[in-house]
């Protein structure tokens, strides 16, 4: 029996399973697949269980032996089950060992170590020793697999002394080839015998040559070990290894890691041959060219090279005379790839790379070409050595400088917190600080990435040393000082590195920082306008006046001020990174202030000298100048000021001199520039280019940094931009650029946005503020603290502000505009739109396939086009468009978008060589034959002429005619097998030919015959088609109709018919009947069954039976608008297609967590209240397309016949979500195309004829295999799917639904990878340790095969955020030139992917300049629009932001970033520069974009192209959008407080840092702004009128007579022109659809309340926008991808929004209330109205719109449930592990953690923003009648008095109810009687004595709940203290009591409308199409007696 010595007896069972161990409950009977579920610390054993799988069915004794084994090898590697779920596993597998011991016997022997043997000698026989020269490596690398373990388990069961011979030389023979078979990822490098075609190719072969070129490399010496002689060996243990290539020898010297070695190894000749293969001759194709090596040195290390000058170091990559350049240059990049590919986290610091490779190139250089007398020595390397020596000690700085930072945050809680709660040790400190991931601290307490790679921009880094020393303050984490070493070579150890450069301080002020030219034009300007509409004229042309001119010259000490303080803020945000910059920066920072500071004094002074009587601080200023009066002093002054401005100004003029200036590194130039940062930043240059625009192209030069140099336009962009010189030399292009040059963009907007800041917004405020200004109010209605103040600067100041806001906001309003105008001509330059329906598709059919070869096949230059007749040329192209098209057309079919039938109308002939014309696709021909046959049966006319004539006037027609009658004859002529009828069928045609030349047609055919002979041959084709069982009944059919036809056209259509028929059977029997019988009736029923043939049998009867037109297939949509968009992209712009194998190399990159896969049977029909599951929403959604799905898995031909239906319909509805597997079928469109494109490159005329579809592969096997090995080439896709491992091993079921499905995809798509963390836990001195590896895997037979395995030097996703982290560890399994990166909630279209290799090209093509792309941007489509109204509106939205607003964005603006999704990345410029994306934790929450900032400051260039689309899902619910809306707010939070926003916009010139602000983080601020503009305008009006100045204006008679106040109020409506925002949205609606499908667009979505929606959506951004930059908070919010088909509860909606929205949105309704209350009696209602309009629309949609979306949000019985369900969550008490969904308490801690983590300038504000809650009592007490007028402060103490006592009396009942509530019932009841006879008493008083109305108690609530809600703030902003002092359960009660009352306030009216029934169905009807709708009602009808039936049975129709 199975033993694990081998020495036991053959008989009796073995000891190790006598005993029962009873099974672990948690571990559930995994079946066949137990090795996918071994535990992590056990995975050795998995690859055993796997071969005992493979081999159960034949020979389950010999698994069963396996399975032994495997359970002996697990107990030794864990004797005592400590690793987590090994006992469970060891139990489970114990039990099924006992079992099978029972269960299985010997077969081929009587005992186990013969049977195993047997087995192993006749497995070897019959896979090995022959399958090495048929099977596939694939196949061999899982033989030689199985083989390598059965011989383990062999040796362990049979005694050494036992094994046979045989056995051993086979295991020999296993063991030597082993290698040569193992599984590969693109390329099997090593296998022998079949080899794939990939390894045939020429390019393959020569970068395999060049790379194992290693026999001049020298070995380098080591250090001797002891028993060891010195030799050439690299190190002792690697004596026996042979080096093959040059990554071996690096693997040998420097300590790689094998997978990292091999992965790294396929990457490099991929590429090598990817890039050697363009446009290179095949012939004589050996070698490398040396070209191409230096090609990937020069992109490779262009990075590098520029960081050694930077740092004025020598670059490491020297070539000594005599050396192999190309194999020295292939050592670099092998090194530097596997540096890369095992760097881990530190990819994110490339320049950290830099350093790397930069001493470990110079230990190359060390070993191969030694100095004289230098022999190199290295201690010996293990595989692991680079990981634990290099990467590992900067990966735990990277760690503990984030645990750091958490640990601090939490040690701060605890003490300002957590003081009076309890008492936590320092270890549960230290795992809560492990576990948060909110990164609440402030980004100045810890380095992130940017932090530790800016520490290699400094010559400092090399301090560090190689090997590095773990001393230096790049590695220490803590604030501990250490004693400091001497010696010259030593590093001083010191304190923890501080921020790097530059520190993210969370303050508004960033903004001003980083945009100060932005600001400082804006705040001059207004300044200036000021001035000139203040002047007696008013007009622009009182400037000219000398003392307005004067007074206008002060804006140079604004300017000087703004410049003040921009140098304090760049003092102030920068110090703590004072530690890590140099003195000269320091200095530089000093120096600015300095000067800053002197012309803030000097220039007040000089202005204050010229006034002629100065008076206020002029006269102070003049005074202190003394008699130093000069009037030309300040205008000296001015212009010394601009010199550093007209200088720079010169040095824009000379784009390439300040370029060379900014990349220099002369020491020289370095001083110069210094000086140029320290003086030049300190005047701006922009203010002069109001009178030109050269100077606002200048940046504000900055401190040299290495990004961000070097950044601006070439001399000819500069000309384009300047206008003038270049328009006169390119007038041709005059146009096309001036609409295309932001320059221009710009100065139209700001002059525009000037203009009517001045004509609306300013000047009709000055003559009011003037009147204001002199009037004297005495009649107060509140208590003045200020009675004789002048000016009535508080009115002045409340109508101003409004005005102030609207002009830094409205900028925002003018970039839409101008956007929209531009983006639409700009659109309408590259042919956007013009197919966008299905008539202009079929008026320029014609041109499609000639546009098509044009752009998607490569040009061949033996093609000739000329002539105008169809010649062989032609039909090749159209041949060619025949294949792509009907491809594009089965793609369509298979995922149900089109029928059958419309398939079969939109296909075109592969080949048209068997008719005399071109065919064109049915659905152009439809009803052409009809039609042509009433006209021929109804002609009255004689001649030939005519009638032909009138056909020949519609082409189609024509076409379609000529093709009926060729292809009739030719079906006939082949179906008829006699001679005789053949000869017939050739003399009717011939009669008809020669008729038709003689013009003598009409003659010699009788018309009227046709329609009888058209209805035969319908049967007759219809014969055809039919499926038969009985072949001679179905024979005998088709002859009689064959017969009749022939009859007809011989007797009733032809005139001598008699006679044809007689010259073809010239031999006539002696009865003529019986040969008459004989005639047509000898046919080849076989031939029916032949693919093409009946392809033409159903064209022919779809151009003869389609009698209605086709104008409207296909019916689908989408499938519309796809057909349209490929045939209208063929006429755009784009580069020309290149040969596949020319083509640039790409992979596609997908980052999965935990998103949905496909959906489970039980998910799909999961219903909910209302019934409704996601099978039947989409049924109703998508009811043709549910239709076509039925047809298609029920026709019996197709090869979904004998599938599983409930499979294919979970396909179906995943297909239509936003699945990983709707991503991955769209992805592998690619692949499918690529081999159809390397199919018409390859294969001959013929094969191309045939048919792409059609074709015998097995005749043409070999271009098949070349074009899947060139796919594989070109093409791969990995999904980096994270958490794989774990799924794998989860008892989860939806976490095992997810492995499944995974695994599904990966044997599915043979070419898809996936990449994924694994965990596993190795016993490391004794103890477990937690250890992670990247691994790659792909498809196998059954299960996935593991590819590459690379350790890490720990969990990479706990240092940054998570997606970017996913991403970055899969990264090194990509491939190729570019990488597109695609999100899992993505599609793709094969018609797009066909035009990827022109995209490629956009990285090639020539430009204008030197700079080429880095980045290719891709429009979206969105495809959630149809699911509901607001998917719609969503969809809407996003739409016009992926085309329109990325399209303005890329040209002419020049900002285009990157945005996630499809865009396609230049790979190697970006692995080389930090990646993809950014990492760093919360502040690069919006990772995309960061990558997109880094690619532009390093120089890098970002392009839009739009003739390519990518699908894309959008949040379809309303809080699903909320969620997604927050976080991208939260982002763009984070964004402004970044050094990448503030080193572009200082960087940029002066209109594309415009550019750059109002398309990132200037849209939230405005949003922001838009909002705060509000509540200004509010707070204002209920100043004026509680305090009465409203009141006693208006009714002045100065004021009453020029209605200047309402001029004045009406102007600030101006922000209501916020509506203009959908502009862009329309217009593009109106480019790619037409405008009055636009403008009819428009009109629905607001029928459909999208304005609700979105200025909803302005709250969502405004409210997170702000608080992120105030107090942090941010963080990944998931959203969910579902469909969202179920009802939000009340509670849900309402801690979702309660702050964001309804809080807010209470206040602005009281505050509305307010003011219409106290100002009724005085004011216009019409111009309250318009006033107000847009505010009470705000209110109504920040508060009930989540209601109004929410669907069922009006039935009566959900509205119940709510309630019910929102007063328990009310009630519920919190407690530790209370969710927030479950407790109010709970949620309302959670809604104050920004609090918590918030420095003390937060607290403070937060405090100084709830003060304004006091104004409404101080107000509103004075207008209550029992004040009686008495407008004395002490009617305002007295009302705090009457406040204190209702908070004492509700402190008095909480206490009560606490106290006395459950033991003492009866106190607690006497309590509240008191109290309520008490408040009878004291209103009875007061109603009586004291004059108190009724409507002074609701003035009163208006005054005290405003005031209770503001205490309420302010103690939750002084937590600690209120804790302290024992208050805080009354802050908590009082809250409480609020939240009831705006409860019950926003569930008022939702109750109201719940019971009008009606309301339900207008929601219904508003939130979805018109079929769901209708679905949605029935459902409801019928839900209590629906048949309960499996789904499934509605699968047959």
């Amino acid at each position: 029996m199975a033993s694990s010595s081998g020495t036991k007896n053959d008989v009796g069972p073995p000891r190790s399973l006598s005993r029962r161990v009873t099974r672990a409950p948690t571990m559930v009977d995994p079946g066949n697949e137990d090795s996918e579920l071994v535990p992590s610390s056990l995975a050795f054993i998995a690859p055993i269980l796997r071969v005992a799988n493979e081999i159960e069915k034949e020979n389950p004794r010999v698994a069963y032996l396996c399975r032994f084994h495997a359970f002996e090898k697990a107990h030794v590697m864990d004797p005592t089950s400590s690793g987590r779920g090994v006992r469970q596993f060891k139990t489970y597998l114990l039990h099924r060992l006992e079992r099978e011991e029972e269960e299985t016997k010997p077969i081929l022997a009587s005992n186990d170590p013969r049977e195993i043997q047997k087995f192993y000698q006749n497995f070897y026989e019959t896979n090995i020793k022959e399958g090495q020269y048929t099977k596939k490596p694939e196949e061999m690398a899982k033989i030689y697999q199985i083989a390598t373990v059965l011989y383990d388990v062999l040796r362990t069961v049979v005694p050494t002394s036992k094994v046979e011979a045989e056995t051993q030389r086979y295991a020999k023979e296993v063991e030597k080839k082993r290698e040569q078979y193992v599984h590969y990822n693109i390329l099997p490098l090593y296998a022998v015998g079949v080899k794939p075609a990939i390894m045939e190719l020429p390019e393959i072969k020569a970068a395999l040559h060049a790379l194992r070129n290693v026999d001049n490399l020298r070995m380098p010496r080591f250090r001797s070990t002891p028993n060891v002689p010195e030799d050439n060996v690299i190190m002792p243990e690697y004596r026996d290894k042979s080096i093959n290539d040059i990554f071996d020898w690096l693997a040998s010297v420097f300590g790689f890691q094998k997978g990292n070695v091999a992965n790294q190894r396929e990457h490099l000749i991929l590429l090598l041959a990817n890039v050697d293969v363009r446009n290179k001759s095949l012939d004589n194709y050996t070698h490398l060219n040396s070209s191409t090596v230096q090609h990937l040195m020069d992109k490779i290390f262009k990075n590098y090279r520029s960081w050694c000058k930077y740092l004025h170091h020598k670059s490491i990559l020297r070539f000594p005379p005599g050396a192999d350049k190309q194999q020295l240059e292939l050592l670099y990049i092998g090194l530097y790839l596997l540096i890369w590919g095992e760097a881990s986290n530190v990819r994110f610091m490339p320049e950290c790379i830099c350093y790397i490779f930069h001493h470990m190139a110079n230990d190359i250089c060390r070993i191969l070409y030694p100095k004289s007398g230098d022999v190199y020595e290295a201690p010996p390397l293990g595989e692991e050595a680079f990981l634990k020596e290099v990467i590992t000690p900067i990966y735990q700085v990277m760690r503990a400088v984030r645990v750091l930072f958490l640990i601090i945050f939490v040690v701060l809680v605890f003490f300002l917190f957590g003081f009076f709660d309890s008492i936590i040790c320092f270890d549960i400190m230290e795992k809560e600080a492990r576990r948060n991931k909110g990164g609440k601290a402030s980004h100045s307490a810890w380095r992130n990435y940017d932090d530790l790679n800016e520490y290699f921009w400094s010559a400092k880094c090399f301090k560090l040393g190689w090997p590095m020393k773990l001393q230096a303050d790049f590695f220490v984490t803590s604030d501990e000082k250490r004693p400091r070493k001497e010696g010259p070579h030593e590093i001083s150890p010191g304190n923890r590195m501080h921020k790097t450069n530059f520190v993210e301080v969370r303050t508004f002020w960033h903004l001003f920082r980083s945009f100060d030219r932005m600001w400082i034009f804006f705040i001059v300007a207004f300044q200036a306008m000021v001035i000139v509409a203040w002047s007696p004229s008013g007009s622009p042309l009182a400037l000219f006046d000398a003392d307005v001119f004067r007074s206008v010259l002060s804006i140079f000490i604004t300017w000087a001020f703004l410049n003040l303080l921009q140098a304090a803020l760049d003092i102030i945000l920068s110090l703590n990174a004072w530690r890590s910059l140099r003195m000269t920066q320091i200095l530089r920072y000093l120096l600015k202030f300095a000067v800053a500071a002197v012309w803030a004094v000097v220039l007040p002074i000089g202005y204050s000298t010229s006034m002629q009587n100065p008076t206020g601080l002029a006269k102070f200023f003049s005074n202190w100048a003394g008699n130093w009066r000069n009037q030309s002093f300040y205008n000296y002054a001015v212009a010394i000021y601009l010199i550093p401005n007209i200088l720079a100004a010169l040095l824009f003029l000379l784009p390439i001199l300040r370029r060379f200036l900014e990349r220099s590194n002369w020491p020289v130039i370095v001083i110069l520039m210094w000086w140029a940062q320290a003086s030049f930043s300190l005047s701006l240059v922009h203010f002069v280019g109001v009178l030109t625009d050269l100077i606002y192209h200048l940046p504000m030069l900055q401190p040299k940094l290495y990004v961000g140099r070097g950044m601006h336009e070439d001399m000819l962009s500069l000309l384009k931009k300047l206008g003038i010189i270049y328009y006169i030399l390119c007038l041709l292009y005059m146009m096309r650029f001036l609409l295309t040059r932001y320059t221009l963009f710009w100065i139209m907007l700001l002059i525009s946005k000037l203009a009517f800041s001045y004509y609306v917004e300013i000047l009709p405020l000055v003559e009011p503020t003037r009147l204001i200004m002199g009037m004297s109010i005495s009649n107060y209605q509140w208590h003045e603290f200020f009675p004789n103040g002048t000016r009535n600067i508080g009115v002045v100041i409340a109508i101003w502000a409004p005005i102030v806001l609207v002009y830094i906001m409205d900028t925002q309003i003018w970039y839409a505009i101008y956007s929209t105008i531009f983006g639409g001509i700009h659109g309408a330059f590259s042919r956007l739109g013009e197919i966008r329906t299905l008539g202009m598709l079929r008026s320029r059919f014609e041109a499609v396939p000639l546009a098509f070869c044009d752009r998607l096949v490569p040009s061949s230059h033996e093609e000739n086009r000329e002539g105008h007749q169809v010649d062989s040329s032609v039909r090749q192209d159209i041949a060619k468009f025949s294949q792509v098209w009907n491809e594009f057309i089965h793609s369509m079919r298979m995922e149900d978008l089109i029928s059958n039938r419309e398939r079969d109308l939109l296909l075109v002939p592969y080949s048209s060589s068997d008719v005399s014309v071109v065919q064109w696709p049915p659905f152009l021909l439809a009803s052409m034959i009809p039609i042509a046959l009433d006209m021929a049966k109804d002609f009255k006319g004689m001649e030939d002429d005519e009638l032909f004539k009138k056909i020949k006037s519609n082409n189609y027609m024509y076409f379609a005619v000529i093709e009926c009658y060729e292809t009739l004859r030719d079906i006939l002529y082949s179906l008829l097998e006699d001679d005789g009828d053949k000869l017939a069928i050739r003399y009717i045609c011939h009669e008809v030919n020669v008729s038709i030349e003689q013009q003598r047609f009409l003659t010699d055919f009788r018309m009227s015959g046709l329609p009888m002979l058209n209805e035969k041959l319908e049967k007759f084709l219809i014969l055809l088609l039919a499926d038969y069982e009985d072949a001679e009944l179905y024979k005998s059919q088709i002859i009689n109709v064959l017969q009749d036809i022939m009859e007809i056209i011989t007797q009733d259509v032809m005139t001598n018919g008699h006679e044809v028929l007689e010259k073809a059977h010239p031999h006539h029997p002696v009865h003529q009947t019986e040969r008459k019988e004989q005639k047509f009736e000898k046919i080849n029923i076989h031939l029916t069954q032949n693919k093409s043939w009946r392809e033409k049998v159903v064209r022919l009867h779809l151009l003869l039976t389609v009698k209605e037109s086709a104008i409207n297939v296909p019916m689908d949509l989408d499938a519309r608008r796809r057909i349209t968009f490929f045939a209208n992209s063929l006429f755009m712009k784009m580069p020309s297609a290149p040969k596949v194998r020319n083509m640039l190399s790409f992979s596609v990159l997908t980052p999965y967590y935990k998103e949905d896969v496909l959906y489970s049977e039980e998910e799909l029909n999961k219903e909910n209240e209302d019934g409704i599951s996601i099978l039947f929403y989409l049924q109703k959604i998508y009811p043709d397309q549910w239709t076509n799905f039925l047809d298609r898995i029920n026709d019996p031909k197709t090869e979904f016949a004998g599938k599983d239906k409930m499979e294919l319909v979970r396909q179906w509805v995943s297909y239509r979500a936003q699945t990983l597997s709707r991503t991955v079928r769209g992805m592998m469109y690619y692949r499918q195309a690529l081999e159809l494109q390397c199919f018409l490159e390859l294969a001959g005329d013929r094969a191309i004829l045939e048919g792409y579809r059609t074709i015998d592969y097995e005749d043409h096997k070999a271009f098949k295999e070349r074009s899947q090995a060139l796919a594989d080439l070109k093409f791969t896709y990995v999904v980096s799917c994270q958490v794989y491992g774990a799924q794998k091993k989860s008892g989860d079921p939806r976490d095992r639904s997810c492995y499944t499905n995974i695994l599904n995809l990966m044997l599915t798509y043979p070419s898809l990878r996936v990449a994924y963390i694994d965990e596993r836990e190795e016993t490391v001195n004794g103890k477990n340790q937690k250890v992670y590896y990247s691994v790659l895997v792909k498809g196998g037979e059954k299960f996935d095969e593991e590819i590459y395995r690379i350790k890490l030097p720990g969990f990479p996703v706990e240092i940054g955020e998570g997606k970017p982290e996913n991403q970055n560890h899969a990264i090194i399994f990509t491939r190729g030139e570019a990488l597109q990166t695609i999100d899992m909630n993505q599609d793709n279209y094969i018609e797009d992917a066909f035009k990827m290799r022109n995209v490629l090209q956009e990285f090639v093509k020539e430009r204008r300049g030197e700079r080429k792309p880095t980045i290719l941007g891709l429009r979206e489509h969105i495809f959630t629009g149809s699911v509901s109204s607001l998917a719609w509106f969503m969809s809407n939205q996003e739409t016009s932001f992926v085309t329109i607003g990325q399209r303005i964005l890329a040209s002419p603006l020049r900002v285009r970033f990157h945005y996630g999704h499809p865009d396609i990345f230049d790979r190697v410029f970006h692995l080389t520069r930090g990646g993809i994306s950014k990492a760093s934790r919360i502040i690069n929450l919006s990772e995309d974009i960061f990558s997109g900032y880094n690619s532009t400051l390093r120089r890098g260039y970002v392009t839009h192209h739009e003739y390519i689309q990518v699908g894309k899902g959008r949040d379809v619910g309303m809080n699903q959008i909320s969620l997604f809306e927050a976080k991208v707010a939260n982002g763009n939070g984070e964004q402004t407080l970044s050094r990448e926003v503030y080193r572009l916009g200082r960087r940029f010139d002066f209109y594309r840092m415009l550019s750059f602000y109002f398309t990132t983080v200037g849209f939230y601020f405005s949003s922001m702004v838009t909002v705060l503009t509000v509540y200004v305008f509010l707070y204002g009006r209920l100043y004026m009128v509680l305090s009465g100045l409203e009141q006693a204006i208006i009714e002045s008679p100065a004021i009453h007579q020029t209605k200047a106040l309402e001029e004045a109020l009406a102007t600030q409506s101006v922000f209501q022109l916020g509506l203009l925002l959908v502009l862009p949205m329309v217009m593009e609606i109106g480019l790619e659809r037409g405008f009055r499908t636009a403008i009819v667009d428009f009109v629905v979505m607001q029928l459909q309340l999208a304005s609700v929606f979105f200025t909803f959506q302005l709250g969502t951004k405004a409210h997170y926008y702000g608080r992120t930059i105030l107090h942090g908070g941010s963080k990944y919010r998931a959203t969910g991808r579902g469909f969202v088909v179920f009802h939000a509860k009340f509670a849900d909606n309402y801690r979702l929004y309660s702050r964001s929205h309804f809080v807010k949105g209470l206040e602005l309704l009281i505050l509305l209330i307010v003011y219409e209350v106290y100002g009724e009696s005085y004011r216009d209602s019409k111009l309250y109205l318009f006033i107000t309009f847009s505010m009470w629309f705000l209110v109504a949609s920040w508060l009930f719109a989540p209601f109004v979306f929410n669907p069922s949000g009006f039935e009566w019985q959900k509205t119940v449930d709510d309630w019910t369900d929102w007063k328990r969550w009310m009630e519920n008490r919190g407690g530790i592990g209370i969710q927030p969904e479950k407790s109010w308490d709970t949620w309302w801690d959670g809604e104050q953690e920004h609090l918590k983590s918030t420095n003390m300038r937060g607290r403070l504000l937060e405090i100084i923003l709830a003060f304004r809650f006091f104004i409404y009592q101080y107000g509103i007490v004075y207008h209550l009648n029992i004040s009686h007028n008495n407008t004395t402060l002490l009617v305002y103490g007295l009302s705090w008095v009457v406040m204190a006592t209702v908070l004492l009396v509700l402190k008095m009942v909480s206490m009560g109810r606490r106290r006395f509530g459950t033991d003492f019932q009866l106190m607690f009841r006497i309590l509240k009687g008191l109290l309520f006879l008490g408040f009878i008493s004291v209103m009875t008083v007061l109603f009586v004595v004291c004059a108190l109305q009724i409507s002074d108690i609701f003035a009163a609530a208006l005054a005290f709940l405003p005031t209770g809600w503001g205490l309420l703030l302010i103690g939750q902003a002084c937590r600690p203290f209120i804790k302290g002092v024992g208050f805080w359960e009354s802050i908590r009660e009082l809250g409480r009591a609020y939240e009831y009352i705006m409860g019950l306030l926003i569930f008022m009216p939702i109750v109201i409308l719940s019971w009008f029934p009606f309301v339900t169905e207008f929601q219904t009807r508003l939130l979805f199409n018109q079929a769901f709708s209708r679905g949605l009602q029935i459902s409801m009808i019928i839900a209590g007696r629906k048949d309960r039936t499996n789904p499934a049975s509605t699968l047959h129709p």
